[in-house]
């Protein structure tokens, strides 16, 4: 089992040429951030894919964070933009909300 952790998105699209499915799994969670009197919401997006690189599979992972005040919803709008960006790169990839991690660690057990 090898988990690669890409800093940044770019890297994460590069390695989409080696997925073995169309579904890219995120997660999202937010922390409210309360030292300030802005009430910035911090929100988390996880991205997981699996891939396969002869014979080892591999689970490609990055995160990116997210800052928006409390009026907008910055996680619908960071998944529609995401899912355009995928659909850039390959029409047939879509977004799937869900954790990847535990099916990813049952399945190479």
């Amino acid at each position: 089992m090898i988990v690669i952790f890409c800093d940044n998105i770019d890297d994460f699209i590069q390695f989409l040429k080696h997925k073995i499915m169309n579904e890219i799994f995120y997660e999202i969670t937010e922390v409210k951030h309360q030292d300030n009197l802005s009430n910035n919401i911090i929100a988390t997006i996880i991205l997981h894919f699996l891939a396969k690189v002869s014979d080892t599979l591999i689970l490609y992972e990055t995160k990116q964070n997210l800052q928006k005040s409390i009026d907008r919803d910055i996680k619908q709008e960071a998944i529609k933009s995401l899912q355009n960006v995928f659909s850039q790169v390959d029409p047939s990839l879509k977004l799937i909300k869900g954790k990847i991690r535990e099916i990813f660690l049952s399945y190479t057990s």
